[in-house]
């Protein structure tokens, strides 16, 4: 039989067990303060990248905005250069056509322009050419209007008027887009052009009258 422990190593192993007891306690402590600032620092991580992810969203979010509008410029600004260049192609077919008289050629062109105007619903317009009138049938004289001289040889034969029918909002030089200003003076060139060819195959067909004329003479 084993002999029983002394008072003294009794007090012993039970001063050595609070001596573990409080070691273990001092770590726990440590290790619940270390946990905490680690909870701590991860809190403020998450806290942080929610932020900055956030601001990605809203700066996504803005680019996404700003290129639909940009996009939306874009299709509208190429929309209006397709009606010009439709224009300019539908005159060029007119000035190849020798069945059209110089009067039908202009009645024509002059019907064409609006469709190619931004605004072609209330858009109008009017040439005026050797005490001649050719305009839309919704002509009307406004003051908001572009005005451009149709020459020949640098001589003034007459004038090519485009009008709206009513108020827009001013743009850098007036109601209308720098794009038109350059349509209406490239289809004042093309009546120029137009009206340059008829004279020239009028004064053909008088050299060659003048021609039959002597042949028969003889």
């Amino acid at each position: 039989m084993a002999d029983k422990p002394t008072y003294n190593e009794l007090e012993r192993k039970i001063k050595k067990l609070e001596r573990e007891a409080l070691e273990y306690m001092r770590k726990e402590r440590e290790f619940n303060k270390e946990r905490k600032l680690v909870d701590y620092g991860h809190l403020k991580r998450t806290i942080s990248l929610m932020k900055v992810n956030a601001e990605l969203n809203r700066e996504i979010n803005e680019l996404k905005s700003a290129e639909t509008e940009e996009l939306g410029y874009v299709s509208n600004m190429l929309a209006e250069r397709i009606k010009e260049l439709n224009c300019l192609y539908d005159i060029s077919s007119l000035r190849d056509v020798t069945s059209f008289s110089l009067d039908g050629i202009l009645q024509a062109i002059v019907d064409f322009i609006p469709t190619a105007i931004q605004y072609p619903e209330i858009t109008c317009a009017r040439i005026k050419f050797d005490h001649y009138e050719f305009t839309t049938k919704n002509f009307k004289n406004t003051k908001w209007k572009l005005l451009q001289e149709i020459k020949v040889n640098d001589e003034r034969i007459g004038d090519l008027e485009v009008c709206y029918l009513e108020k827009k909002r001013e743009l850098e030089e007036g109601p209308f887009l720098t794009e038109a200003k350059n349509l209406i003076t490239a289809i004042a060139e093309s009546i120029a052009q137009v009206v340059e060819r008829d004279w020239a195959e009028v004064e053909i067909r008088k050299c060659r009258d003048k021609i039959e004329e002597l042949i028969k003479q003889k």
